[in-house]
C-alpha cells in the first residue's frame, strides 16, 4: 500500500536523518553509510531503529 502523498517528503531516517525511499513494504534509508530498512505495517511506517532491518 503506497504511503499518503507528501508523507514520504517529510519523513527521515531516525538514525542518520537521510531521506527515505519507498520499496515494497519498507522504507529504505538513502544514507550512504546507513541503509536501514524500516517496515510499513498496515500503511503505518514503523520508524524505530530496533525494528529496522540492517542492509545486506
Amino acid at each position: 500500500m503506497p504511503l499518503e502523498a507528501g508523507l514520504l517528503e517529510i519523513l527521515a531516517c531516525p538514525a542518520c536523518h537521510a531521506p527515505l525511499k519507498e520499496q515494497d513494504a519498507e522504507l529504505i534509508c538513502t544514507g550512504q553509510d546507513c541503509g536501514l530498512a524500516y517496515p510499513v505495517r498496515d500503511g503505518i511506517p514503523v520508524l524505530l531503529v530496533d525494528e529496522a532491518r540492517r542492509p545486506e
